[in-house]
């Protein structure tokens, strides 16, 4: 069952942690009643011990602290790091850890690979962007390109029900807080997560409504691009049908491989008219996406096999002239000042021996779902430290 659009919101883009870090700290500095915080990485960086010392202020004048990080993602946080805020009040848990096996972390299918944050219920936060100092500038060259939204509004009380579902095994007792749900804006715009449930095709489903439906532009900007096959297909069918259709992706990709899966979809895009660029300033780590004049998304969900086949995930879909205008001024700059543009000429060099791989890489995302349901499905559990709480199914396969 699809989530109603909300009218009466108010969306801000931030852009990277420049925009993002500050902003979330300064509401966790005003939050009254209650912090809700899911991750999938927190580093003991700088932005990590500014992340700890926020918690800790707040659970030290009395607001419900919970934090949800991934137990793949957020393997390495030291014990000293997780008491200092447990010691104050903060309640920390880690989704679904593993044990190692010979060092190498081994759950790494279904994660918790959504980053939100709630603010009384009056606030949140929804993006791509994690606790580390490598979502900032100064970190170097690695540093990664990624956004997030500030939001307020009616549609807040979606993203609420949401991080309160996924931490209600451990919400003793219950959150109280009510949403406020007065309009703050002009802005039309939904919660949409993906789970392994009823919700499993949830994002890739406004997708590819929104891609049937285009009549003007498209543009992606997307960290790791190997979707499924209807995806593609929308894509091809929005250009050869006359639609501008661009794509951002990597082109100083953090792991070898993106780049590698991602060239496999060029030359069957580029055929039809798609126009692919690769950034090369930074590695790109963003989600977002517009189409038209109107519909825009930002979140957390990849256009891969991981994101629309295993984690769980989180995207806030926004109707707005005035947000989807901002960025697609913003992506256009990055396309024409800091990307490389890829033509077929340049793809077609070599394509004797990918042809045998394109072939393939076709079967395998066409039919993933259906392979992704071949592999085991560990339980999903939240720990604490002391105790380790588990969920029943329907509460984080989002059957309720």
């Amino acid at each position: 069952m699809k989530r109603p659009w909300v009218d009466g919101n108010s969306v801000e883009l931030l852009i990277n942690g420049e925009a993002f870090y500050p902003r979330v700290f300064e509401a966790m500095g005003q939050a009254r009643n209650e912090i809700l915080l899911e991750t999938f990485i927190i580093y003991e960086d700088k932005v990590g011990h500014q992340l700890q010392r926020a918690l800790i202020e707040a659970a030290q004048r009395g607001v419900r602290v919970e934090v949800v990080a991934d137990g793949y993602g957020t393997a390495d946080l030291s014990a000293e790091f997780i008491a200092a805020m447990t010691e104050a009040g903060v309640r920390f848990h880690l989704f679904d850890p593993q044990p190692r096996l010979a060092g190498l972390r081994t759950n790494l299918f279904r994660r918790l690979h959504r980053k939100i944050v709630v603010i009384d219920g009056e606030r949140a936060f929804i993006g791509g962007i994690n606790y580390s100092a490598d979502h900032l500038g100064d970190y170097g060259p690695m540093a990664k390109q990624d956004y997030a939204v500030e939001v307020t509004g009616p549609v807040v009380a979606q993203v609420h029900a949401v991080s309160r579902r996924l931490m209600s095994p451990v919400l003793e007792p219950p959150s109280e807080v009510r949403p406020v749900t007065d309009p703050t804006g002009d802005i039309t715009a939904v919660m949409v997560e993906r789970d392994n449930g009823q919700r499993s095709t949830a994002i890739e489903a406004y997708y590819l409504e929104a891609l049937r439906g285009a009549r003007k532009r498209i543009v992606v900007a997307n960290a790791y691009f190997f979707p499924g096959y209807r995806l593609l297909r929308e894509l091809r069918n929005a250009a050869r049908r006359g639609v501008e259709v661009t794509l951002i992706m990597q082109g100083e990709p953090d792991m070898w491989w993106v780049r590698t899966l991602a060239r496999l979809l060029y030359n069957y895009l580029l055929r039809d008219g798609v126009r692919i660029h690769e950034y090369c300033r930074r590695p790109l780590h963003g989600k977002v996406a517009l189409v038209d004049d109107e519909w825009s998304t930002v979140g957390s969900s990849n256009l891969d096999p991981l994101s629309l086949s295993f984690n769980l995930e989180a995207n806030l879909f926004i109707r707005s002239r005035a947000f989807n205008q901002q960025l697609h001024d913003h992506l256009q700059s990055l396309a024409s000042e800091q990307c490389k543009t890829v033509t077929l000429e340049r793809m077609i060099r070599g394509y004797w021996w990918r042809a045998p791989l394109i072939f393939l890489s076709f079967h395998v995302i066409r039919h993933f779902p259906r392979i992704a349901g071949w592999l085991p499905a560990h339980r999903k559990r939240l720990k604490t430290p002391g105790q380790a709480v588990e969920t029943q199914g329907n509460l984080h396969e989002g059957n309720t």
